[in-house]
């Protein structure tokens, strides 16, 4: 298995304007593999913007929603990866043939789609069914998986994903700066996004602070660390909807340090060469050899009913 370098990416989406999205996923793929990037990495909803989904019923959410990979917004995240030579990952509204709608994940390269992945648990619309699978998949001689946002903080997901096999997890998010009972929590001001040099040092204290990236240190690289894996953390910068997201997507190692990470306020890209011998050398990988599921393997398997709460949406 050899060295693989990879960028993770963030950027201000715009609501349901996926040539503006698509546009700027383009760029930014550009900019990677002027770097000398293989693969890049975006956040949750890249191509139609997130937050906004939750005002949406399900016949305005089906307009929006795409056949994977045969939709238009695949086919062009195709082609921008074949016209840069760049692997690529990127997130859309699914739908089906059977009528259901999914919060999904797609990998590409310019020959077709590589992996889709759909997300276990979606809250931003009541309309999306979870996904009910996790994935493998193969990428330049490295075992890859996907989780999104939420699914992330079911540590059980990224434990299981590891114990699969997965070297690297690519983590899209769109999160943090939202209200919680976490102390500190809460949303940032939007108006200091609207002159946001002039307000760069407020901006900063506010993003790095615990409404954000101070809360997302408590919880990212430990996925990493207990896991043994790279963690390929994706998140966008600026307005998504009416809400202000901080980016600093970053790259994590197995031992869960920083490896990469966008510290702009602006669209950005963070690149980080990973390596095999982490995998094995990270205190992750013993620990995990160490178990013994016959203690509490049947702990974790006893009948349970999933209530999944988000603080900050209000439910109708």
């Amino acid at each position: 298995m050899e060295p693989i370098k990879i960028a993770t990416a963030q950027f201000e989406n715009r609501n349901n304007d996926k040539a503006w999205n698509l546009q700027q996923i383009s760029n930014l793929a550009a900019a990677a593999k002027s770097r000398g990037a293989q693969v890049i990495a975006f956040h949750e909803c890249s191509v139609t913007g997130y937050s906004f989904a939750r005002h949406l019923s399900r016949e305005q959410l089906w307009e929006i929603a795409e056949p994977v990979p045969d939709g238009n917004s695949v086919q062009e995240l195709i082609r921008i990866a074949g016209m840069h030579d760049i692997i690529l990952l990127a997130g859309l509204f699914e739908r089906t043939e059977d009528k259901k709608m999914y919060k999904t994940y797609v990998c590409v390269n310019g020959s077709g789609m590589i992996a889709k992945f759909r997300k276990l648990h979606p809250f931003i619309n009541p309309y999306l069914t979870p996904g009910n699978e996790y994935l493998l998949f193969n990428l330049l001689g490295w075992k890859c998986s996907i989780l999104i946002c939420y699914d992330n903080n079911i540590i059980e997901n990224v434990r299981a994903t590891a114990l699969l096999g997965a070297d690297i997890i690519f983590m899209p998010h769109v999160t943090m700066c939202t209200p919680s009972p976490r102390p500190g929590a809460g949303f940032v001001d939007a108006s200091l996004w609207l002159d946001r040099e002039a307000n760069a040092e407020k901006l900063r204290e506010e993003f790095d602070g615990p409404k954000g990236r101070s809360w997302l240190m408590k919880w990212l690289p430990a996925r990493a660390y207990d896991n043994a894996v790279y963690a390929v953390f994706s998140n966008p910068i600026g307005m998504d909807d009416d809400q202000l997201k901080n980016g600093c997507s970053m790259i994590l190692d197995p031992f869960g340090e920083i490896l990469a990470e966008c510290r702009t306020l602006g669209n950005d890209i963070a690149i980080a060469t990973l390596t095999p011998e982490k995998l094995t050398l990270a205190g992750g990988h013993r620990y995990r050899n160490a178990r013994r599921p016959e203690l509490y393997g049947a702990i974790l398997a006893a009948p349970h009913q999933p209530v999944q709460k988000v603080a900050w949406i209000e439910k109708k």
